[in-house]
């Protein structure tokens, strides 16, 4: 092993809003760094390969599969974790329409939703339909999130939601 495999590296980024400097190797994935230095454990480790989406996180409003970024990938970067979204439109949807079952999967799925709203916040039905395939829920709560997502992008009456929900 080289030493530049072992070597610790400061990198600054903002999380949630706020500045964050850790020491990083080269190599530190961002799930990791986000959840083993930085506390912010929201963020899950499932497949740890950039398919079920359990670590997405919003970088620049965009959603990323953190497990697929390196660290040092965040640096002049805007990061927003679900504990970032906590009490957001999308958290209050799932919270409505009980979008979980074991809930391992529920912080990336919010995240990924947020990610939609900020790129298409006139989505239509195929739309969602596209963006909820880049996460997996193993419990199959797939009804209930669609409905809470379609909520989002619902036309609302006297501040009641259109659809019904389960």
């Amino acid at each position: 092993m080289s030493s530049f495999d072992t070597a610790n590296y400061p990198v600054e980024f903002q999380v949630n809003g706020e500045t964050r400097s850790v020491r990083v190797r080269a190599a530190d994935i961002l799930l990791y760094t986000l959840r083993d230095k930085l506390g912010l454990t929201g963020s899950k480790s499932g497949c740890d390969n950039g398919d079920c989406g359990t670590c997405t996180i919003l970088v620049n409003g965009l959603p990323i599969k953190s497990c697929l970024m390196l660290t040092v990938e965040a640096v002049g970067k805007q990061i927003v974790t679900i504990e970032g979204l906590m009490n957001s439109r999308v958290q209050d949807a799932f919270v409505q329409y009980q979008s979980l079952q074991c809930g391992y999967c529920t912080p990336g799925f919010i995240v990924n939703c947020q990610g939609l709203l900020n790129v298409h916040p006139q989505a239509d039905e195929e739309t969602i339909r596209v963006w909820l395939e880049s996460n997996i829920c193993r419990c199959t709560s797939y009804e209930e999130i669609h409905n809470a997502v379609k909520d989002l992008f619902a036309p609302k009456n006297d501040g009641k939601p259109l659809s019904s929900g389960s």
